[in-house]
């Protein structure tokens, strides 16, 4: 069979299609970190779903490898590729609210920051990340982490149907009534079945929370985790948001004599009534004195976008995980040495809590896996010097390597870099095995195979 030219795919195609011979090309081949640098045969940003179906055609037919960039956020840099085709979903960024039946459908396109702004104006959220600059779409699903998921559950706990376009071309609706074994694996395991053309998703009442970010001294660390620890264990479900060490950025709530200072940090995020918000917070303002903070009633959009400043597009990423099961002594001992020595203002490393909501969920109910851990870990290096790449990147590895000992084998598949995909077993531990049944009947050639990559 003669495989198509581009020619023809444009003339099927209704949303732009570029190639290295088109202006914009080089944009339109950027992703979010700054360390991946390919070229792609040619970007499809399609209109709609139809768009989709005739781009992974394309792909299949030519014989190349199919990348798919929803929120571009891949720290591995998946949302492209050498020689091959990408799918940029930054053209359908739709959000709709039903709000008498507390749902909403976004594209597969959209970022949290879309959604946010959409389900807000209703008094609605579900949990989104950390970030309101990722994409929907990946986030969810690879699981959905988030401030809300104490109380909520996980994005993909709260995702009631999802539309797709399979290896095939054609388009499916996945639900608990229809393809179940998709809709199965799409909660947890990522992009490996097919393009997601629209998420919807179960809302919750949430408009206004109380928190923000506290900064502690570093001497104070060890008392936080394990003040956290314990208090989180049993904390009111309202109660969400983590520990993590951070360089002081120059913000005006922080004294300017600290600005570039590592600190300790505890971002709360209580989403109970507003009322209760300062006395859910009593216990940690006791652990020790607080440097500097920016806590208050906020709508819960400001707190979901309080960082996206710090982490522009163009940044170098590099990252490691581990889920938690208890943060140990030891553990905390590995985070107090190696915390503090950040390389950058951007680089981070945050604790989530995962439980409550997220544990009334069993292991086999989704994808996600790791229903008994307490905890996702993420050291996250992120600065924006190429020559500093090196140094960068050895505090990551030193870092996890001194934490691993006290976690879980397997980590969050969205936290995970281009180089752990030896780990995909140990990330979905027990589902392994149904997810390459699901595999094999959806994506039996494994086209979609720039993720983390389930094997058919």
């Amino acid at each position: 069979m003669v495989a198509p030219t581009v020619d023809q795919l444009r003339e099927t195609v209704r949303g732009p299609v570029i190639t290295a011979d088109d202006e914009g090309y080089d944009e339109a081949r950027k992703v979010y970190n700054g360390m991946i640098d390919r070229r792609p045969k040619v970007v499809v940003r399609p209109a709609n779903a139809g768009d989709v179906m005739a781009a992974v055609d394309f792909a299949r037919e030519s014989g190349v490898d199919l990348a798919v960039r929803g929120g571009s956020h891949s720290v591995p840099g998946f949302g492209t590729c050498d020689g091959g085709v990408v799918i940029d979903l930054s053209g359908m960024r739709g959000v709709r609210v039903d709000p008498a039946a507390h749902t909403a459908r976004a594209e597969g396109g959209a970022r949290w920051g879309d959604f946010n702004a959409a389900t807000h104006a209703f008094g609605l959220a579900t949990t989104g990340g950390i970030i309101s600059t990722t994409g929907v779409g990946g986030l969810t699903l690879g699981g959905g982490i988030g401030y809300l998921d104490r109380a909520c559950g996980l994005s993909c706990d709260n995702l009631v149907s999802a539309d797709v376009v399979t290896a095939d071309g054609k388009f499916q609706v996945a639900s608990a009534d229809e393809n179940a074994d998709l809709f199965w694996a799409l909660r947890g395991g990522t992009g490996n079945f097919g393009v997601v053309v629209s998420f919807e998703f179960q809302l919750h009442h949430v408009e206004m929370i109380y928190g923000g970010p506290m900064f502690f001294e570093l001497d104070a660390a060890a008392d936080l985790l394990r003040w956290y620890r314990e208090f989180i264990a049993d904390a009111p479900e309202q109660f969400g948001g983590f520990p993590a060490f951070q360089i002081a950025p120059p913000l005006p709530f922080i004294p300017e004599d600290r600005h570039g200072e590592p600190f300790a940090l505890f971002v709360p995020c209580w989403s109970g009534p507003l009322d209760e918000g300062e006395a859910a917070l009593k216990s940690l303002r006791e652990v020790a004195p607080i440097v500097a903070e920016a806590v208050g009633p906020m709508p819960y959009p400001a707190l979901n976008s309080a960082f996206d400043a710090l982490l522009p597009p163009g940044l170098q990423h590099y990252w490691k995980a581990n889920f938690v099961t208890e943060l140990t002594d030891d553990a905390i001992a590995a985070h107090l040495e190696h915390g503090p020595k950040l390389p950058a203002l951007n680089s981070t490393m945050h604790i989530y809590p995962i439980n409550g909501a997220c544990h009334r969920v069993a292991t086999e109910d989704t994808a996600f896996a790791y229903r008994d851990a307490n905890f996702a870990t993420v050291i996250a290096g992120m600065w924006p010097d190429p020559a500093t790449n090196e140094a960068g990147i050895q505090w990551v590895r030193d870092y996890y390597d001194a934490t691993s000992a006290h976690s879980e084998a397997g980590g969050y598949i969205n936290f995970m870099s281009e180089d752990d995909q030896s780990r995909i077993r140990d990330n979905y531990g027990g589902n392994y095995d149904r997810l390459v049944d699901v595999k094999r009947k959806y994506d039996p050639d494994n086209l979609f195979h720039m993720n983390q990559n389930i094997k058919p």
